[in-house]
């Protein structure tokens, strides 16, 4: 049984694009995205360390569909890096769409990693852009800070989030995702395919209130 329990010493949470854009009404809007701001405010209190992510592209980026002739929104082409979902425009730099929703509690992050900035170059993960080898930096802060296990909440699921978790097992952190403190785009089934090769990578799935409930008891 893994011990859930957060530790000040080497446990943070990661707080994925929390952006208007991402929720209802949003240019890309996770059904029932902003549900999990709550969820994660009640987290915060329990953690030491607390950062998050910001999508942040500028305008005319690579990966949106307007920018390919004859391309619509979550079709596909091929870019040098490899195969990419056309998005529509979405979290442009300065934008509301691009603002993190007001509830959230941002003064409590330490840090912010901003990433998609590179106009022609995606960025999903916070660890890497979707190259597999451009760097965000995180890896070596976390190092610095002594961090070795990640605790994953925020949007989405099935995009940034689980890339996110893949890149932390990848760069050797301990993971666990905060399954009801994230939502999913579920696109042609993408939630359970990710939610599968998660835990087949060896990322520990939990709720918010285990964990709650563990800082109660610990």
């Amino acid at each position: 049984m893994n011990d859930i329990t957060p530790d000040p010493n080497r446990d943070l949470l990661l707080a994925v694009d929390l952006q208007y854009d991402f929720c209802p009404g949003g240019a890309l809007e996770v059904s029932e995205g902003d549900r999990v701001v709550p969820v994660i405010n009640r987290l915060i209190p329990a953690f030491a360390n607390v950062g998050t992510t910001q999508d942040w592209h500028p305008a005319g980026h690579g990966s949106f569909a307007s920018q390919h002739e004859g391309k619509a929104p979550f079709e596909t082409t091929e870019m040098p890096y490899g195969t990419q979902i056309l998005w529509p425009d979405h979290c442009v730099q300065g934008s509301r769409g691009a603002a993190f929703h007001e509830d959230f509690q941002l003064d409590a992050c330490q840090f912010i990693i901003r990433k998609g900035f590179r106009k022609a170059i995606d960025s999903y993960s916070a660890f890497y852009e979707n190259d597999g080898e451009t760097a965000t930096g995180l890896t070596g802060y976390l190092n610095e800070r002594g961090i070795t296990r990640l605790f994953l909440a925020g949007l989405a699921l099935d995009f940034c989030v689980y890339y996110s978790a893949l890149d932390a097992r990848r760069e050797g952190f301990e993971v666990v995702l905060v399954k009801d403190a994230t939502a999913a785009i579920d696109l042609n089934g993408s939630k359970e395919a990710a939610l599968w090769e998660m835990e087949d990578k060896g990322v520990v799935v939990t709720e918010s209130a285990t964990i709650l409930q563990a800082v109660q008891g610990a």
